[in-house]
């Protein structure tokens, strides 16, 4: 029986093509899969990374992506300079490393890495604090309706240390998006950074609580 959290293989390939940064980059996605697919968020995210380069500045930066899905935010932030490490569930990986190699091959300082992360389980054995120290924390399109809600908080908690920056862009469907954000702001120093309405997507900041 397959577990709730992974997903199908995947059947009904795609590709969906992106520019960011004056780099070409092609997705392959599926509709078999949640995981498999580039959602509002990721896009936005994205567009905000290119458009505040020099403000959020990834060259050189250890970044951690929760979610990453397709790969497109890992992608772009490795064409940026970063040294990433793109995580999401096992069922997601094989295409997500696909994405990753495809579009950053010979054109990355660093070679993006990809791990088995599920939210809130024994992260202080996989990735303890006293290892895994990140720079920028980024997250697209997490908040969905699932029951992962509180596991994703703690995961966000236990990687965004004091001098780690989340970036988390979500496009706002149902009341308990809205939950989330209320426990979210309770639990980190946050700033709205974009509110699109047409899209009804939001991106915000956050840092660690002293």
């Amino acid at each position: 029986m397959q577990k709730s959290w992974e997903s199908s293989i995947f059947y009904s390939l795609i590709v969906e093509r992106f520019c960011f940064g004056g780099h070409d980059i092609s997705i392959r996605e599926s509709f078999d899969s949640y995981g498999a697919l580039v959602w509002p968020g990721a896009v936005a995210l994205c567009s905000y990374l290119e458009a505040n380069h020099k403000h959020v500045s990834l060259l050189d930066k250890a970044v951690l992506e929760l979610g990453a899905g397709t790969g497109l935010v890992s992608i772009v932030a490795c064409l940026m300079g970063a040294w990433v490490t793109a995580t999401d569930m096992p069922g997601i990986l094989d295409n997500l490393n696909f994405n990753l190699s495809r579009n950053t091959q010979g054109r990355c300082r660093y070679t993006p890495q990809v791990a088995q992360l599920i939210w809130g389980e024994v992260l202080d054995n996989t990735f303890p604090s006293s290892i895994y120290n990140y720079d920028y924390i980024l997250c697209a399109d997490v908040v969905y309706y699932h029951h992962c809600l509180d596991d994703l908080l703690f995961t966000m908690k236990h990687f965004c240390k004091r001098g780690t920056t989340l970036l988390w862009a979500n496009k706002i469907r149902f009341p308990s998006d809205l939950n989330f954000i209320e426990n979210f702001k309770k639990a980190f120093n946050t700033t709205l950074l974009v509110e699109l309405p047409d899209e009804m997507v939001q991106i915000y900041q956050a840092t660690a609580k002293e």
